[in-house]
């Protein structure tokens, strides 16, 4: 069985106010998404959001300035992604959906062996994400018009290594 997961679609990196705004490309990426959600919950797929979340003085803002802190706008998932009564959401501390989460035991549950990744940011939690379901045993495929970054060179180089490296497809 096939799962899609949306990646950190959230205020802070999608909406130009957000303490990470990643830019237009991420705002580009928005219809294909809609678009894969919609074809998955015909399907009856899970669609499963996948949101950083952070407490107020998390490790990370030594490196990224404060961002999709619990309780705040900028941690919502955008208002063009509706999440329905069959989504789950799960939330993240680091840069991989499966790192200190139970995403895993949730997908085993469902019977999932298939992972279809969109979202942000390509060179990072997209690309640590796909790692980790790789390592897990999962297949994965990246919708190359589902992902972006605010780096293009990295965006490129994240797809370069999860095909090349992971073994993840890329169409």
């Amino acid at each position: 069985m096939k799962a899609l997961l949306v990646i950190d679609m959230l205020a802070d990196f999608i909406d130009k106010e957000g303490a990470l705004y990643v830019g237009p490309e991420g705002e580009k990426i928005i219809p294909f998404i809609q678009q894969k959600m919609q074809e998955f919950r015909q399907e009856k797929a899970p669609v499963i959001f996948i949101c950083d979340h952070h407490e107020k003085d998390d490790s990370e803002f030594a490196m990224f300035p404060p961002h999709c802190i619990a309780g705040t706008q900028g941690s919502n998932i955008i208002a063009e992604l509706a999440v329905e009564s069959d989504d789950k959401i799960v939330r993240k501390r680091r840069y991989s959906a499966f790192f200190g989460t139970d995403l895993d035991i949730t997908l085993r549950e469902q019977g999932v062996d298939e992972l279809y990744l969109v979202g942000v940011c390509t060179n990072i939690c997209v690309l640590y994400t796909a790692a980790d379901a790789r390592n897990l045993g999962y297949k994965v495929t990246i919708f190359r018009d589902g992902v972006a970054s605010f780096d293009s060179a990295a965006h490129d180089f994240a797809l370069q290594e999860v095909e090349k490296t992971l073994g993840c497809q890329v169409i």
